[in-house]
């Protein structure tokens, strides 16, 4: 069961990394005149990195039939739980982002254990 919880982790922390890698989101968390500059590129791909996890633990947990399924619900899920911390929560925003990535890793890193 920890991989349903990597599941959310994974997909939450992908979002944030996608969308602190966007001017507009940057300059709502940190300030105007804020862009990411040279981390875009990291952000980008730590978020794409993050997504292919969570669907990889997604298959892994529910097989390849209900696995896509719950990917989907997950991603969304995740999507509308970033919309709203970015609405409501835009200054403590980086440290729950920090906060799921860590989860996710820990998580996975966990599961990558033999049994």
């Amino acid at each position: 069961m920890p991989l349903l919880g990597l599941v959310f982790a994974a997909s939450l922390a992908g979002f944030c990394a996608l969308s602190l890698a966007m001017d507009r989101h940057s300059e709502d968390v940190f300030g105007r005149g804020s862009t990411p500059g040279a981390w875009r590129r990291w952000l980008q791909l730590g978020g794409t990195a993050l997504l292919c996890l969570s669907l990889w633990a997604s298959l892994e947990a529910a097989g390849g039939s209900v696995g896509w399924v719950l990917w989907l619900g997950a991603l969304t899920a995740a999507a509308l739980a970033t919309v709203g911390l970015l609405s409501g929560l835009p200054r403590r925003f980086p440290r729950i982002a920090a906060g799921a990535t860590v989860l996710a890793i820990g998580q996975a890193l966990f599961c990558a254990l033999p049994a």
